[in-house]
């Protein structure tokens, strides 16, 4: 039996070599991040320089992906879960030539102590507000997208979101912001598994002004995909909303947001 957190080495379709605790859940988030997806364009829009902010960084992919893209990214990536902000250090010391800071930590609108559900089989969909059910249905609807047998889906999904529930620190985006001095923020990127709004919303007013694009992965359960668009259109962004081919069905939207040239 292999150490489920221990970090092992996985070779990426189209891209790197990185550090991750699951192979196969690595090559499925990196296809989100390939083209066309939202990501990608993000990423792309990038200039040498500039500053990222990944919250909710898993092993660092969109890290990486973005590194690549810009040289001499400044970048700051906040993961609460112990094995995962382990591959994402090793990761950025391989691939990011830039400045460059991890926190072992979540992000929310408020500091404190939450509740984090792990699921080693799936590491991109653990999360401070995980549901089995939910997620189960949301990966079925993929696996049926994808062409998969419902026999061979069941068999897929089986034990795939069996959890583990740890405490983990939660501060605000805000406190990052201030923490690592940053002056700006070209992109803001959120993939945290229904807590995104929660992540907006502890920007300090202050602050938004010094975002300039925003990426994120939106769960649309409980008018959170209206709540995302309006707080953005509050803060002067214009925002467009896409679902990936293979999810359609399900309630996983990709927010962009832009501020007018």
């Amino acid at each position: 039996m292999t150490d489920a957190t221990a970090p092992q080495r996985q070779e990426l379709p189209d891209g790197p070599g990185v550090w991750c605790v699951n192979g196969p859940a690595a090559v499925a988030m990196w296809r989100e991040m390939l083209p066309p997806g939202g990501y990608d364009r993000a990423a792309r829009r990038l200039r040498p320089g500039d500053t990222l902010l990944d919250i909710g960084a898993n092993i660092g992919l969109m890290s990486v992906l973005c590194a690549r893209t810009a040289p001499g990214l400044r970048l700051v990536a906040a993961e609460p879960a112990p094995a995962l902000h382990t591959c994402l250090r090793r990761n950025l010391a391989e691939h990011a030539d830039g400045d460059w800071h991890t926190e072992r930590t979540a992000v929310s609108d408020r500091p404190g102590v939450l509740r984090f559900t792990y699921y080693p089989e799936a590491p991109g969909n653990s999360g401070l507000y995980a549901d089995r059910a939910a997620d189960d249905d949301i990966t079925r609807t993929f696996l049926h997208n994808s062409g998969i047998d419902p026999e061979d889906a069941g068999e897929l999904l089986e034990g795939l979101h069996d959890g583990v529930e740890f405490t983990v620190p939660a501060v605000t985006a805000s406190t990052l912001i201030e923490r690592h001095r940053l002056d700006r923020v070209d992109l803001l990127k959120v993939d945290v598994e229904r807590a995104e709004l929660d992540v907006l919303r502890g920007i300090d007013a202050a602050h938004w002004p010094w975002v300039r694009a925003v990426v994120a992965e939106v769960h649309d359960e409980d008018g959170r995909l209206d709540a995302v668009r309006r707080l953005l259109h509050g803060h002067g962004f214009d925002v467009r909303v896409t679902q990936d081919p293979l999810l359609a069905g399900t309630a996983l939207y990709d927010v962009e947001a832009e501020r007018p040239v």
